[in-house]
């Protein structure tokens, strides 16, 4: 620019020149603008800088930002490949939904194959068909508060769903699908298996149990301890085979009969077998502040509570006390409660505690006589009543097992029975 103004003063044209540069030098700048602009605006590669200046630090910087971009679209696109391969190999049915409407808004292989869903035209719609069913209905109407729900699949007979709603981000949720069909089938032929042979023990078991009886230890003094140990053995064999099929009959139940229990009865019935079974040893305590009754199956309830008093009985060291409490709970329903000033659990084993022949202390189960199903067959008929057990225990200081009720099964002492039907 110099040069050209240079030459141009020796010519008299010195502003003239100048201008001319400036105006040559300006083109030239707003060429490389509109060049780079053009380029961005295209989405096209940005070359490697050329030459010095500005322009060329500025290309330099776009290039490098574009190439960083690129690689991480390039790492991005990988990772998404992947995962969608990832979901669309998985045997369960995944649908992306969202947050308000729940219509859908991506889903994978499996969806298609459980859920009978089209691609692309099922996109942006609603799950009309698993909606009709009410169940499901309700279910996503109350944003799936319970975790889980199972029900029979409305797309193909002879098949079971279980369906779960995760939230994913505030704006979608995933609704996860899998067919338990299989698994509701093992788990019938295992119930089955059980009570079958349960059945085929029970006869041999009472045959075996009957000669033991007819054998007087008294007449033959040498084998009397080994015939004592015999029929405890058979009597502890029959008892378990008993416990069995008592699961496997409330297996096989969906609902049981519901009748009014006398609450007040059942307590004292409950306190004098206590009494009974403690042998003077415990202090016994019944403490009844619901004055309400239950709605219910008199015979199962009063096998379960039997259960636990019978256990914290037991459990309890001699001196100890064990108390029998029906309350009230703020939400309208009622709570039978046994506690104990026994030996305790250890919080590791509470979860597993209802599990069968689970034991916490296998020799202590043992002297006491217990089967290792007593917990499972009162977790058994609890869900039958639609109520849950609850269990606190701390070691060294004693247990809590309590039957919580919801207000349905809440009947005011004097009134009728209005949800449920007496048999």
């Amino acid at each position: 620019m110099l040069v050209a103004a240079g030459i141009g003063g020796l010519l008299g044209q010195f502003w003239p020149a100048l201008a001319l540069c400036f105006g040559v030098i300006a083109a030239w700048q707003f060429w490389q603008l509109s060049r780079l602009l053009q380029l961005l605006r295209t989405q096209r590669r940005v070359p490697p800088p050329r030459g010095i200046g500005l322009f060329a630090q500025l290309t330099e910087q776009l290039h490098r930002r574009q190439h960083e971009a690129r690689t991480r679209k390039r790492r991005l696109t990988t990772m998404l490949r992947a995962f969608r391969q990832a979901a669309a190999s998985l045997p369960d049915a995944i649908v992306a939904l969202d947050a308000d409407d729940h219509r859908i808004e991506w889903f994978n292989e499996a969806a298609q194959r459980l859920l009978d869903l089209r691609y692309p035209g099922d996109l942006g719609r609603r799950l009309t068909r698993l909606e009709t069913v009410p169940r499901v209905a309700e279910w996503l109407r109350g944003d799936a508060q319970e975790p889980l729900l199972d029900l029979p699949s409305p797309f193909h007979p002879g098949h079971r769903l279980t369906l779960r709603l995760l939230e994913y981000t505030p704006q979608q949720k995933l609704l996860v699908v899998r067919d338990v069909s299989k698994l509701m089938h093992l788990e019938q032929v295992r119930r089955d298996f059980v009570a079958n042979v349960s059945h085929e023990l029970r006869t041999p078991l009472t045959v075996v149990h009957g000669y033991l009886d007819m054998l007087d230890p008294d007449d033959m003094p040498d084998l009397a301890p080994m015939l004592r140990e015999m029929r405890t053995q058979s009597l502890r064999m029959t008892q378990i085979v008993e416990d069995l099929l008592t699961i496997s009959r409330l297996e096989a139940q969906e609902r049981l009969p519901t009748e009014r229990i006398v609450m007040r009865a059942l307590l004292d019935t409950l306190q004098r077998e206590a009494r009974a079974l403690s042998h003077g040893q415990h202090e016994i305590e019944l403490v009844d502040t619901a004055g309400v009754n239950l709605a219910g199956s008199n015979k199962e309830l009063h096998s379960a509570f039997s259960n636990l008093v019978s256990n914290a009985v037991r459990y309890t060291p001699a001196g100890g006390r064990v108390r029998l409490l029906f309350e009230r709970t703020a939400g309208g329903g009622v709570r039978f409660a046994v506690e104990d000033t026994g030996h305790g659990i250890p919080a590791q084993h509470i979860p597993r505690i209802t599990e069968r022949f689970y034991r916490v202390s296998t020799s202590r189960s043992r002297e006491s006589g217990g089967t290792g199903l007593g917990l499972s067959i009162v977790k058994h008929v609890l869900n039958l009543h639609g109520a849950r057990l609850a269990i606190e225990s701390e070691v060294g200081r004693g247990s809590t097992f309590a039957c919580e009720f919801g207000p349905e099964r809440v009947v005011e002492r004097g009134a009728a029975l209005s949800q449920f039907d007496e048999d």
